[in-house]
């Protein structure tokens, strides 16, 4: 596990889309889930950086000039001609989201960063999802950048139909560190538990530890919503208590924020039992919102300070 000295403390690395969520009342909303993660580890100091793409457009420089106003580092995020600025149709459903994610965007042409921007050795690790990857493109870059840097890989797997296929899955997750991913995204994966209905809780955990072992990982987070999360670590098994949403807005992005506070206490050195408790704190204070990213500094300051 990382520890953190103020003196020395390395960056995350954010790989993958940046888009607008376009909401139902005519709403667009900054999102994609790297960015979101980006967005909350910049609200908690740790000033990531950043590689995605965007079209040179309306959309696209509104994303440049917010990353900005918000303090993140924008030297990575490539300008596209061609391609358009990533966007998704969100439609919600009893508060839960759907969505009908656009084709061929900025984010699926990302080509490689100058080692002279990346400044290998000050990065910590590596955050990716899946969807980014949909294209070779974008997924030779990221293969280039995880070979020449070896920093290790927190994967979040954001399956979202049709852009994913099982096959491209193992390697992915073979080669990452930490894995984060939903108990729906569990059952799709491993096959051992049905997905759709609320999956059994003791299949859960049979399926989340075959793939613990089978990808030799550090650790294997598994997201259940209102239910809580747990952690299959080389220890045995942490159960993670649900945090009550006060007020429930929608539950778009709350699965980033509970990611960026897991990069969080990793670089912070926070034991795994701070960590998913803060992770589903936060998460649950994201809920109270719409979209996934927010100005509110407040959010952050307890989270961005504290260690052990």
């Amino acid at each position: 596990m990382f520890t953190m000295n103020d003196a020395d403390m390395k960056r995350p690395l954010v790989f993958g889309e940046v888009l607008y969520d376009c909401f139902p009342d005519g709403s667009d909303v900054l999102g994609g889930a790297p960015f979101n993660v980006a967005w909350h580890l910049q609200g908690l100091g740790l000033k990531p950086m950043m590689i995605s793409g965007v079209g040179r457009d309306a959309r696209g420089a509104a994303i440049i000039n917010t990353m900005a106003e918000w303090g993140m580092d924008t030297r990575a995020m490539q300008r596209h001609e061609t391609y358009p600025t990533g966007q998704v149709t969100v439609s919600l459903q009893d508060g839960q989201p759907a969505y009908d994610i656009v084709a061929d965007q900025a984010y699926d042409h990302i080509a490689p960063v100058s080692q002279d921007v990346l400044n290998p050795e000050r990065l910590a690790l590596i955050y990716h999802g899946s969807l980014a990857l949909r294209n070779e493109t974008s997924r030779n870059t990221l293969n280039a950048l995880i070979e020449s840097t070896d920093l290790p890989v927190f994967l979040d797997l954001n399956l979202r139909a049709p852009w994913w296929r099982h096959e491209q899955l193992m390697p992915l997750l073979q080669r990452a560190t930490w894995v984060k991913l939903n108990d729906e995204e569990l059952c799709d994966v491993t096959g051992v538990c049905s997905s759709g209905d609320t999956p059994d809780i003791g299949n859960l955990y049979d399926a989340a530890k075959q793939l613990f072992d089978q990808c030799a990982l550090e650790w294997l987070i598994v997201t259940r919503g209102e239910q809580g999360a747990f952690v299959i670590h080389p220890g045995g098994l942490l159960e993670g208590e649900p945090v009550t949403v006060n007020t429930l807005a929608d539950t778009v992005g709350a699965g980033d924020a509970f990611s960026a506070v897991c990069i969080n206490g990793i670089i912070r050195g926070w034991t795994l039992e701070k960590i998913l408790a803060q992770a589903l704190g936060f998460a649950a204070r994201v809920c109270e919102q719409h979209g996934a990213t927010a100005q509110d500094r407040s959010l952050y300051g307890l989270l961005a300070v504290s260690s052990g």
